[in-house]
């Protein structure tokens, strides 16, 4: 079995709802626990062997550039592809036709790619259950896997699946010649319907392991959390970083991180923040924020933020370096 040598991952959009953290920073490097979320995939891929990984990027690509850089720490190789003008997901992917080999993998799944190699398959995708289908494209599968009907965001009506397209694809390199050149072009709402409608087989394959779309700011606190109770479920916070503080897990602190007579409920609090007699719960607290008898329920606050004594901060997210005045109540706000 050859090889899978090449991987693509599609980092151009500009996350508009997670605004206004992607002011400052395109949405692949926004942290899961003190890393950019990218960096998760691409260390799986370096492990699963895979040599190069292309970045298809666009938004604010000098910050990716400079936050994910060249993968020699990981024993792999890092490209990057700009895009000018946003092409879609194909057209991305035909910018750098020339750079790939055979196979396309956007995310390396090991599983998928045999399912794709023995059922000979054009294109594979990677399909997961989720509650609320009508934000995604929807599957319906044949007993064999094979995808026979793909609908991209339906009415609460037309659902006739809750298996969504979770973005992970095995493709081969020749149906790039489907996919025009300089314009706009989506795989999934245009390519697959093209191929699907000249026989091509398009197979399916049940993802395996933790899938999310961090599109919004509750997800991307999602995100934190779910890797806080996967990776540090079993620690206890203790130390003098933590005197006098209670801490209910899911919980996360990072390097440098001091919290001192705080009360903390499910929250995240990355590297170099000082937290001091506040209550946090429901809360994600980025790099080098300082926070001091406040109380913030179910908010994101972005990097270097200051939170002046006595203060509220309910359902809300503040962008990088917000000054927050002492005694301020902040309910349901959006500010950058």
């Amino acid at each position: 079995m050859n090889k899978i040598r090449q991987a693509v991952i599609m980092v151009g959009g500009k996350g508009t709802r997670l605004r206004p953290l992607t002011e400052t920073r395109p949405k692949p490097v926004l942290p899961v626990l003190d890393k950019p979320c990218l960096m998760y995939l691409i260390e799986s891929m370096a492990n699963a062997g895979i040599d190069e990984v292309i970045l298809a990027c666009g938004y604010k690509s000098e910050k990716l550039v400079a936050e994910i850089g060249d993968g020699k720490e990981l024993g792999i190789r890092i490209s990057y592809s700009y895009e000018d003008e946003p092409m879609g997901t194909a057209g991305a992917i035909k910018l750098i036709e020339d750079c790939l080999d055979d196979v396309f993998a956007d995310i390396d799944v090991a599983k998928e790619i045999d399912i794709h190699r023995r059922m000979k398959a054009t294109v594979t995708l990677a399909l997961t259950p989720v509650d609320n289908p009508c934000e995604f494209g929807i599957a319906r599968i044949e007993a064999d896997g094979r995808i026979s009907e793909f609908m991209e965001k339906p009415k609460p009506e037309e659902v006739f699946s809750n298996l969504i397209n979770a973005g992970v694809y095995v493709v081969e390199k020749r149906v790039m010649s489907e996919v025009p050149e300089y314009r706009a072009f989506d795989f999934s709402k245009e390519l697959i319907p093209i191929l699907m409608r000249q026989g091509e087989r398009i197979q399916s394959y049940r993802l395996e392991g933790n899938w999310r779309d961090v599109g919004r700011p509750s997800d991307l606190f999602g995100a934190n959390l779910d890797m806080a109770a996967k990776r540090h479920g079993k620690r206890e916070w203790v130390g003098e970083n933590f005197s006098g503080s209670e801490i209910e897990k899911p919980f996360y602190a990072g390097k440098d991180v001091i919290l001192k007579e705080t009360q903390a409920s499910s929250s995240i609090i990355l590297k170099g923040s000082k937290v001091l007699h506040s209550n946090l719960k429901d809360t994600l607290i980025m790099q080098n924020c300082s926070i001091e008898s406040s109380k913030i329920f179910g908010s994101i606050l972005g990097e270097g933020c200051i939170v002046g004594e006595g203060s509220m901060i309910i359902d809300s997210v503040l962008g990088d370096g917000t000054l927050v005045k002492p005694n301020s109540k902040i309910r349901g706000n959006v500010i950058g």
